[in-house]
């Protein structure tokens, strides 16, 4: 989960070295935090946070596959 999330954050915005992910585990599932610099946060988000949305949708259908709760939280 962790390495789709890294994937597609760094194809998105303009510092990739500066994306960061951190996977871990919660009482409600998996929890992915995506942090990236707080000028590319707007390309992740996206409007009306269309981009963002379809981050957690991609990251939901692939935790579906094995039977897991999946919350992509995004920090700047």
């Amino acid at each position: 989960m962790k390495e789709l999330i890294e994937l597609i954050a760094k194809s998105l915005v303009d510092k990739p070295e500066d994306v960061e992910v951190a996977e871990f585990q919660d009482e409600k599932g998996v929890v992915v935090e995506l942090k990236v610099a707080p000028e590319d946060m707007g390309k992740v988000i996206g409007k009306q946070g269309k981009i963002a949305r379809a981050i957690r949708t991609l990251a939901k259908a692939k935790a579906a596959k094995t039977g897991t709760k999946v919350l992509v939280e995004i920090l700047s």
